[in-house]
């Protein structure tokens, strides 16, 4: 290699962790690379550590899988000369992308005032708008705290019962902070399951109890709200980067695969199973109240897959067909509003291996029968994490469609009884 990687081991400290001001990305650009040998992977790991000035966007998954990686204006050139001197192949995709970021703040500041999905929310809007609904249904609806944060915020959310002796269904938003929509399609569904005028809706939704979070990891959104917008983990300082992957923290099959041990990694697993009080806390609750769970579904973006258990392995369930049969009804339905194509199948074989997930540790240690995780809009894009205000709703019209789908198969094969 004609100049060596370590040229690139400048910053210890993931960017701007320890800066209170916001992280602007002026001039940041990103890059599209495709590794095409395992060197080429092997490469992009060291590159991935080396240096808080390269962002990976995506994870480093496989052979001839795409990963996004933002640049540093002033890390390019030893950047793009390490790729040709190990012949990976790369093209730029986005340019300066800090007016993709302005675009979306113009958008914020300008939303509406009352609280509704042409816009999205800051953690307070929604804890205020979680805990109106309370006053406002009082015979139906509970506040309650589902765990604690590193920072001491509460994991708010609500419980939804219309009757004594239903089964329950668990959601679950926001365990990676940047991932706006999920916590915007959480709580609009969770409006939709208390004020549809739709009979059939009604009948469907009112056979169940509904624990529902949009935010299970506030302090990590707080974050990309006041300083990093492209911020994923929880907040607990480590010795040289801030936070782990809450979807990598679970005590299932903890570090096994598709998760890292370096803490400035963006899948950084954390020091040990539950070392997140969020995971911990969120974990005991949910233990607290399995026996009354029949599904479990989380939300996150982006890439259109509804997926199930496994991501540790590519072993099938022993439901599998089952999971997959629901899954399939679902995505169809949600097809049918704006033509929005999902797929389905297995964590591992359908997106890439993780383990130490909530929808692993749902399935495979709680024993919850069905448990799905949602990728949400959109299918690929350079900036994936930043979708338009204008597609919340769209999203959540369809996602809303396919749930109810996949509530109806479930029922039919004999689940959510």
């Amino acid at each position: 290699m004609a100049r060596s990687i370590i040229i690139l081991l400048v910053f210890t400290v993931c960017i701007n962790e320890i800066s209170s001001t916001r992280v602007r990305y002026d001039n940041y650009n990103i890059y599209q690379v495709l590794p095409s040998r395992l060197k080429h992977l092997d490469l992009l790991v060291q590159l991935e550590k080396s240096s808080g000035s390269l962002i990976f966007l995506t994870p480093i998954v496989a052979v001839d899988k795409h990963v996004n990686i933002l640049v540093a204006p002033h890390k390019k050139p030893e950047f793009l000369n390490i790729l040709d001197d190990n012949e990976v192949f790369y093209e730029l995709v986005q340019e300066n992308f800090q007016q993709i970021l302005e675009a979306e703040d113009t958008e914020f500041r300008s939303r509406s005032a009352t609280y509704d999905w042409t816009g999205y929310h800051t953690l307070e809007e929604t804890y205020e708008w979680l805990k109106s609904l309370e006053a406002r249904f009082p015979d139906k609806v509970k506040t309650i705290v589902g765990g604690k944060t590193y920072e001491g915020r509460d994991i708010l959310g609500v419980k939804v019962s219309f009757k004594a002796g239903n089964k329950a269904i668990f959601v679950e938003g926001g365990i990676h902070a940047r991932e706006w929509i999920s916590p915007a399609t959480v709580t609009y569904i969770l409006n939709e399951i208390l004020t549809s005028n739709d009979d059939a809706f009604r009948s469907m939704v009112e056979n169940f109890d509904w624990y529902v979070f949009p935010h299970v990891n506030p302090d990590g959104f707080v974050y990309t709200h006041t300083t990093n917008r492209l911020w994923r983990k929880t907040r607990s300082r480590g010795t040289e980067c801030y936070g782990a992957d809450a979807n990598r923290n679970w005590g299932f099959k903890w570090m096994e695969i598709g998760a890292s041990s370096d803490e400035c990694s963006e899948t950084y697993a954390g020091k040990e199973a539950f070392s997140e009080i969020e995971t911990k806390t969120l974990a005991e609750f949910v233990t607290g109240i399995k026996d009354e769970l029949l599904m479990y579904v989380a939300f996150h973006s982006y890439s259109q897959l509804l997926l199930f258990a496994y991501g540790y392995t590519p072993e099938p369930i022993e439901n599998h067909d089952d999971h997959q049969q629901i899954a399939e009804a679902a995505v169809a339905a949600l097809s049918k509003r704006y033509g929005t194509q999902y797929q389905v199948g297995s964590s591992y074989t359908t997106i890439y291996p993780t383990s130490g997930s909530s929808r692993d540790y749902a399935y495979g240690f709680l024993k919850i029968p069905l448990v799905y995780s949602y990728e949400l809009r959109p299918a690929s894009s350079i900036n994936g994490f930043v979708l338009p205000s204008a597609q919340i709703i769209p999203t959540c019209l369809e996602t809303l469609d396919s749930l109810v789908a996949m509530i109806s198969e479930a029922q039919k094969l004999g689940y959510l009884v």
